[in-house]
């Protein structure tokens, strides 16, 4: 009886296992702690579920993405299978009482995030918890030679301190050497049964090609392309500029970014998935979880920060195994451009020194204090005081917040709302006798449709800029008619909340850290290094580039990438079951390239590359009136 299969077959339809999977599975199952790299679209998480479900008790699941989290808990609950998630909790009742549940409530899987397995309260209900199985997803994490370091990784091994004979499984999509070695040692895994499944996707035709004009490129490839396609971009702006753009030229395009709300996500996601729009141009935020087996092409505007991003990316291609085309659109001066972008926007040790002494500074926290607050930060106005770049400023304070320093919470997706209470001719009565009370409104109005109806995000600077008058005149007015219970307005003046982890020592706090900066920032700079490099070498084949880089340097060149294809070595792929159906007409008589073409209905340039192929096995020969037939042993 193979149980994982009939639970592959029970809870997702399946009648057979991706490559790999199905060893994977039984190594857990035989208490083998594992380290599974599986490319992007492999299945790697049925490696964990599917063990889970068969044995008794509770897999712990650790994920760096709320997004990634919340996807597959929700999957698994719409197939019946007990799953929640410590994401979004705004109170230490709701905490306590999932904990609770997965103590006591038959729970299959729990998933948090390594910040959340810090907390002490957590890792006391997890010690009582009946754990069969530790996941860490997106394992390459864990380690500082890896794309996504991030440090609280490096506390996921207290797992193992509360559950020492509890498995492991470590799984990611991109890991070199360097990264799979630490992966072993931070995770503490003994003996681990590496599972590699070669990157090499004979399908995708991996190009890098310079191009001045970009847009008029992009819609070039865009209408050859019959099915739907992904465009990556750098900035949130850039996704709706493009899209528009592209709508206007006869491409029906949506845009997705990490700026958008939960609902703009959603919509905008199942009309490309249901094939509503062709094209869905989005920043890196569109990624994880992301699985459309028809996209047949996908587009780079921006060289990206990693080969390992790069990969990931345009891995999503191509899943239903028919040809696809991945392409890394090069301006002539992205390089330099990039190169920049390292110097600009990286921080390093002298700039964190900086900005943590700014934030203290702001925050009029005193040397030694350790003042535990959530204080409000208007990022904006904290940039513009002190002269700082904001990408680099908001990158230092992450930096901060991974290093354990500062606790930085984002809140850039909280906007300042109104909403009129009133009916109209109540509101009309009121400010007819205040001329620019009523211009104000009037303005706000005509510019926010249904603001009647509903509560209203607003843009108090672009109705300032309106009105050419000043914004807190326009707040003084709007929170006068608030008091009066004309409106309801609510202004969010911060849009970031910083909270001290430690006492303030100024250059001390940043020197402990120091050592692990410098290495990071070191690695990202040799990783934008890799791309560049990629993109500036047109001798060696593009998919041996990335197989190399992938720590697979055997690897043979595609054929179909733009530099076999300008060398003129171009393969065309064919299929197993045309390679004998050649050989069984073969095996009857002689024949001509043109005549198995006609007798087949196999394309010539198939037949071509069938031909060429067992002629250098030396399975046929050609005859002097160039018919081929079967080699005489």
């Amino acid at each position: 009886m193979n149980l994982p299969l009939q639970i592959l077959e029970r809870y997702w339809k399946f009648s057979k296992f991706r490559p790999q999977q199905q060893e994977i599975i039984q190594s857990v199952l035989n208490q083998q702690d594992c380290i599974a790299l599986l490319p992007t679209g492999g299945g790697k998480s049925l490696c964990f579920q599917i063990p889970a479900l068969i044995n008794d008790g509770l897999c712990i699941v650790v994920s760096p993405l709320i997004a990634l989290m919340e996807d597959q808990v929700n999957a698994l609950n719409n197939k019946d299978i007990k799953a929640t998630a410590l994401t979004n909790l705004n109170h230490l009742s709701d905490l306590e009482r999932i904990l609770d549940n997965c103590v006591y409530g038959n729970y299959k899987f729990l998933y948090l995030s390594p910040e959340r397995l810090q907390n002490p309260l957590v890792q006391e209900r997890i010690k009582l918890m009946n754990v069969n199985l530790i996941a860490v997803d997106e394992a390459h994490c864990i380690s500082q030679w890896g794309h996504d370091f991030r440090p609280a990784y490096r506390l996921i091994n207290i797992l193992k301190t509360l559950h020492p004979k509890v498995t492991t499984i470590a799984l990611t999509a991109s890991a070199t050497k360097p990264v799979v070695e630490d992966i072993k040692v931070q995770l503490n895994l003994e003996q681990p049964k590496i599972f590699r499944h070669s990157f090499y996707r004979e399908n995708l035709s991996y190009q890098s090609l310079l191009f001045e004009d970009k847009d008029f490129k992009i819609i070039e490839l865009l209408k050859q392309n019959k099915e739907s396609a992904i465009v990556y971009t750098g900035s949130r702006s850039a996704t709706q500029q493009l899209a528009k753009m592209l709508n206007t030229n006869g491409i029906s395009s949506g845009y997705y970014h990490g700026g958008l709300n939960a609902i703009e996500k959603k919509q905008h996601y199942h009309q490309w998935i249901s094939d509503e729009t062709k094209v869905i141009v989005a920043t890196n935020a569109f990624g994880m979880g992301i699985d459309k087996a028809d996209v047949s092409m996908v587009i780079h505007i921006n060289i990206p920060e990693s080969l390992e991003h790069y990969f990931q990316e345009a891995g999503r291609a191509g899943r239903n195994q028919k040809e696809a085309k991945t392409i890394l659109l090069v301006g002539p001066n992205d390089i330099e451009i990039a190169k920049k972008w390292y110097i600009d926007y990286v921080p390093d040790v002298d700039f964190l020194k900086l900005i943590y002494k700014k934030l203290c500074t702001y925050f009029q926290i005193a040397y030694g204090e350790l003042n535990e607050e959530k204080h409000g930060l208007n990022f904006n106005a904290f940039c513009n005081l002190y002269e700082l770049s904001k990408r680099k400023t908001y990158n230092g304070l992450k930096v901060l917040d991974r290093h354990g320093l500062i606790v930085f919470e984002e809140l850039f997706k909280k906007k300042t709302s109104l909403q009129f209470l009133v009916k109209h001719n109540v509101l009309i009565d009121h400010i007819k006798h205040n001329d620019q009370l009523r211009l104000m409104v009037t303005t706000i109005l005509r510019t926010y449709e249904g603001i009647h109806n509903q509560d209203t995000s607003i843009d108090i600077e672009k109705i300032a800029k309106i009105l050419n008058i000043e914004a807190s005149t326009i707040i003084q007015n709007l929170e006068t008619l608030a008091s009066k219970e004309i409106v309801k307005f609510i202004n969010i003046n911060t849009d970031a909340q910083i909270t001290f982890s430690q006492p303030r020592e100024d250059e001390k706090a940043i020197n402990r850290i120091s050592k692990e900066v410098k290495v990071h920032n070191k690695v990202k700079y040799n990783k934008i290094a890799a791309v560049i490099n990629y993109i500036e070498n047109n001798s060696v084949c593009k998919s041996k580039q990335l197989l190399t880089y992938f720590d697979e340097p055997n690897s043979k060149a595609c054929g179909i990438c733009n530099v076999c294809l300008k060398k003129g070595n171009a393969i065309v792929p064919f299929e197993k079951e045309n390679v004998d159906l050649i050989m069984k007409s073969l095996e009857d008589k002689p024949m001509t390239s043109r005549m198995l073409e006609s007798n087949l209905s196999i394309s010539n340039k198939e037949v071509i590359s069938i031909l060429k192929h067992l002629l250098e096995l030396k399975k046929i020969e050609q005859t002097q009136t160039n018919k081929f037939q079967i080699k005489c042993p």
